[in-house]
């Protein structure tokens, strides 16, 4: 499974279910804070991405792991997924 489509697909659907707009280009470096989602939107995001993919990588690790960029956001499912 392509993780990062997926996450871009269902990232752009909590943007427009919580009515936010895109701040700046979407990339690796991308900072989440920046991106335009807020708290809520991020909670949206992932409660979906665990329906689509049923797991969720945060509610698995044992360290807390906060991730700043979307790259690392992208990252953690990444390497749940190996």
């Amino acid at each position: 499974m392509n993780f990062r489509k997926k996450i871009l697909e269902l990232f752009f659907e909590a943007l427009e279910s919580t009515d936010s707009e895109l701040n700046c280009e979407l990339t690796d470096d991308t900072v989440l804070l920046d991106s335009g989602l807020d708290s809520l939107g991020f909670a949206i995001l992932v409660a979906r991405l665990e329906e689509e993919l049923e797991f969720d990588p945060f509610v698995e690790m044992e360290d807390a792991v906060y991730p700043t960029t979307f790259g690392e956001f992208v990252a953690i499912y990444e390497n749940r997924a190996k």
